[in-house]
């Protein structure tokens, strides 16, 4: 038989989770996010964090990679070629901070040396109430997951519109085949003296003749009321 060896659990250690568990919600309870709407190019979560650390204690920050679209169309132009981030989220440690550090930064200009790429350009900066870091990562997800969903029903339709098209291709190419061999096996004929039994004109395109028709005698024999001839009506009333 084998030695199990079970972990035992004292009720202190339970108690130290539990109190380190609400401390940890207590501190969530007190930070805030900010929302940046737009993020200028060159710039990353590194640089970010550098330029609003000095307004306060930053925890976390998540910045939305640009669309693969959008990217490809500014490199197109000669735009910057690095990463670029459309979007993202600051949490501060404290609301008060990042209330503050919104009300201060949105819609002034970014400044900072005037070598930067992003000197002239303006923050875009507010602050969510009641919003936590969690709810800003279970929004991240949701919006991957209906990303995921439009693009596996791209891809879909993308396959139905290339088999459609490979099918007519496969049907042209065999009808093209047997109206060549149709062909070659007449020119033999004729050069042989053989009658041949397939007309030049098989694979000429049909032509379907319509005439006009005339309406049939039962839609009419409806309409026409039944009349005696007057000689039997004489004959019955015993008229002259």
């Amino acid at each position: 038989m084998y030695d199990l060896e079970i972990e035992e659990t004292s009720p202190g250690d339970e108690a130290v989770r539990k109190v380190k568990k609400k401390k940890k919600k207590v501190n969530a309870e007190k930070r805030g996010v900010c929302h940046v709407s737009r993020v200028p190019p060159r710039m990353d979560h590194v640089k970010l964090r550098q330029v609003l650390s000095q307004l306060g204690e930053i925890q976390r920050i998540y910045l939305v990679p640009e669309a693969a679209a959008a990217q490809m169309n500014r490199k197109r132009a000669g735009g910057f070629r690095g990463q670029a981030f459309s979007e993202g989220w600051v949490e501060f440690t404290k609301k008060s901070v990042a209330k503050r550090v919104a009300n201060m930064l949105n819609g002034q200009q970014m400044g900072g040396r005037k070598r930067s790429s992003f000197y002239y350009d303006i923050w875009n900066v507010k602050y969510l109430s009641k919003i936590k870091w969690d709810d800003v990562t279970e929004e991240i997800a949701q919006r991957h997951a209906v990303r995921e969903q439009k693009l596996a029903l791209e891809l879909s339709a993308a396959k139905r519109e290339r088999d459609f098209y490979l099918t007519q291709v496969d049907k042209s190419r065999a009808l093209s085949s047997i109206e060549e061999r149709m062909k070659k096996k007449q020119k033999v004929q004729q050069e042989s003296g053989v009658i041949s039994d397939f007309p030049s004109d098989e694979f000429a395109p049909k032509v379907i003749r319509q005439f006009p028709q005339k309406k049939p005698v039962a839609d009419q024999a409806g309409k026409i009321k039944p009349s005696l001839s007057k000689d039997i009506l004489a004959g019955v009333f015993g008229g002259q």
